[in-house]
């Protein structure tokens, strides 16, 4: 019954919006109301649902948006995007530049967190695909499949860190794992799928798109970078320096806030401010302007992704998660692919990656001890899981949909079908390592 009520709730959701095109904010609140009536939830506790799950949904997020909102409108109209574009162009050339983004993606997405890692390169890859006439979910694709095969596989992301945690697994182990597997995930769900949706040359969001500029109004090549990377470097070296020093010491406490990703981020548009605006003969009128420009730009999003948000507690509350775990625990099917598909079909029905894996880990770890299962191959084969089919529970589709300004179905047929194949793409890795090389 809780598995039929979700499948018929996100239907009557992209029947809302596509079809009937009710505000996408106000159709989530109608079928999250829809959903928990259906789920048995007196309205008392939907009520509580749906704020619990826009608030922890918004509490999570909102200051990361608007801070990288914030960063990405600096470095897209200072002209440090155009710089770094120019500067990336050079050196690697045209034919190669989605490539160079995938990297970027990877390495931009083992510090930090994917939607920090959206805002400072999805407006990058914008501005490159408007300058080369090229097709923005074309370059932006592999960059943003590496980015999710970050979030899903590898600690020390939220969901594979607590799974590590829960099943004793060795984290450097679970770590050098993690990135065999990312690899044939990122090349099959990123580079060879991005190349086939080519087609989809949509306009993204213009906001994103600076004015041309020349050689003397933009930043030096040193700002631009500087100010763009930032938020990585803070955030990886406190991360990296944090286990050598003692709780009790100053220093430690003070890498403990940078490697926060709001602490970074708020640092980096302090940054920002100076280098990309006053130093650039701008007055803090002018910078303040672009600043509040910036946060209208994902206005939107906010109320998008509260959305999402109170559905995903809603079916959380009543049941679905541990409807579907309790559905699948006495399955037959080998623990590793068991686990997986446990985290799977939570994913799609709650929405979210992190209720997926913790859901799934407590059920898959009994098994852990009487299948003899290597627990840093179960880390990774939950976390491939949790990421499979985003659609519209899910903030990450709407970010997507937004920021590259798709239809509904476009944005299935792409970003939809790319999270598909970061979850399979694990699953066959991690028992390629079981099967054949461990």
């Amino acid at each position: 019954m809780p598995l039929l009520v979700t499948v018929i709730s996100l239907l009557v959701l992209i029947l809302l919006i596509s079809y009937f095109k009710v505000h996408t904010f106000l159709a989530f609140l109608t079928v999250s109301f829809g959903a928990g009536i259906a789920l048995g939830m007196n309205p008392e506790a939907i009520l509580k649902s749906i704020q619990q799950g826009t608030g922890s949904t918004l509490g999570a997020i909102v200051a990361i948006i608007a801070l990288g909102a914030m960063l990405g409108k600096l470095v897209a109209q200072s002209g440090a995007a155009q710089r770094i574009s120019m500067q990336m162009m050079s050196v690697i050339g045209t034919s190669r530049v989605r490539w160079a983004f995938m990297v970027t993606g990877f390495i931009v997405g083992l510090p930090l967190f994917y939607s920090v890692g959206f805002m400072l390169l999805a407006p990058l890859a914008i501005t490159v695909a408007y300058r080369f006439k090229l097709s923005a979910v074309y370059i932006a694709l592999p960059m943003l499949a590496s980015l999710s095969v970050t979030q899903g596989y590898l600690p020390p992301h939220p969901a594979p860190l607590a799974l590590v945690k829960q099943f004793n697994a060795d984290m450097g182990l679970t770590l050098f794992y993690g990135i065999i597997v990312s690899i044939p995930a990122i090349l099959v769900s990123g580079a060879f799928f991005g190349a086939i949706i080519k087609k989809y040359n949509v306009l993204p969001n213009k906001s994103f798109i600076a004015p041309e500029l020349t050689d003397e109004q933009m930043p030096s090549s040193f700002s631009s970078f500087f100010t763009v990377l930032l938020p990585i470097i803070l955030i990886s070296l406190a991360s990296i320096l944090l286990p050598y020093f003692s709780k009790d010491l100053l220093i430690h406490q003070l890498f403990v806030f940078l490697a926060d990703p709001v602490a970074s981020m708020f640092i980096a548009v302090v940054v920002a401010i100076y280098l990309l605006g006053i130093k650039q003969s701008k007055s803090l009128t002018e910078v303040s302007n672009l600043l509040g420009d910036s946060i209208k730009d994902v206005a939107m999003l906010f109320l998008i992704f509260g959305g999402a948000g109170a559905l995903k507690q809603v079916l959380t509350d009543g049941g679905v998660s541990q409807s579907i775990a309790d559905m699948m625990s006495n399955s037959s099917m080998h623990p590793l692919v068991l686990g997986w598909g446990m985290a799977a079909i939570i994913r799609v029905a709650v929405g979210s990656s992190t209720v997926a894996g913790i859901t799934t880990a407590g059920f898959m770890l009994p098994l852990l001890a009487s299948t003899h299962t290597e627990p840093h191959l179960m880390v990774l084969s939950i976390g491939a899981g949790s990421m499979m089919f985003s659609h519209v529970n899910d903030a990450g589709f709407w970010l997507f949909r937004e920021y590259f300004q798709l239809s509904m179905s476009q944005t299935l047929k792409t970003w939809s079908v790319m999270e598909i194949l970061v979850s399979v793409m694990g699953l066959l890795g991690v028992l390629f390592l079981k099967f054949v090389v461990l």
